[in-house]
């Protein structure tokens, strides 16, 4: 009785430190079948966001990027230049992301001799979309590139403007 009431207490405690110590980083639990999803094309990933079902979806936005991480100097700004096209999963009323981009980065053109260079999340223009915690966001992305996305809260006050007079 001893060993199995400690066999459970040892379980419980490696559990729960466990789940404390996971990181940001998503696990993929598909709340539908990827397999509806097409694979990705050679030289593509398929990139998934889940978020979790909440009453106050309609609420809310996500707002992703694709882009990657660079070594670039320490003052300008920079953006991955590449175009995002939404298309239809044919038959199933659902739709998917393809990013393609020929990896060419605009930059501010700032002379800063001085300036540290820093290691930065280079990103095309972020897409803002819907947030819906039964659906997926699907997005294919050229290999070498990652995704990541900002959840947007709205508060329920309403506000009205002022006319201009």
């Amino acid at each position: 009785m001893i060993k199995n009431t400690f066999r459970v207490l040892v379980t419980l405690i490696l559990t729960l430190f466990i789940g404390l110590n996971s990181s940001n980083a998503q696990s993929v639990i598909s709340k539908i079948d990827p397999k509806i999803f097409p694979e990705a094309q050679k030289g593509y990933k398929k990139m998934i966001i889940e978020v979790p079902y909440s009453e106050n979806d309609a609420n809310k936005k996500i707002e992703f990027y694709v882009g990657k991480w660079m070594d670039v100097d320490g003052c300008n700004s920079f953006n991955l230049m590449g175009t995002y096209t939404q298309k239809d999963l044919q038959g199933w009323g659902y739709s998917y992301w393809d990013f393609t981009t020929k990896g060419e980065v605009r930059s501010t053109l700032m002379g800063c001799p001085d300036a540290k260079g820093r290691h930065l999340f280079v990103s095309a223009s972020p897409q803002i979309v819907d947030y819906n915690g039964r659906m997926p966001i699907v997005i294919y992305v050229p290999e070498g590139y990652d995704v990541q996305f900002k959840i947007f809260k709205a508060e329920n006050e309403v506000y009205r403007a002022a006319e201009a007079k």
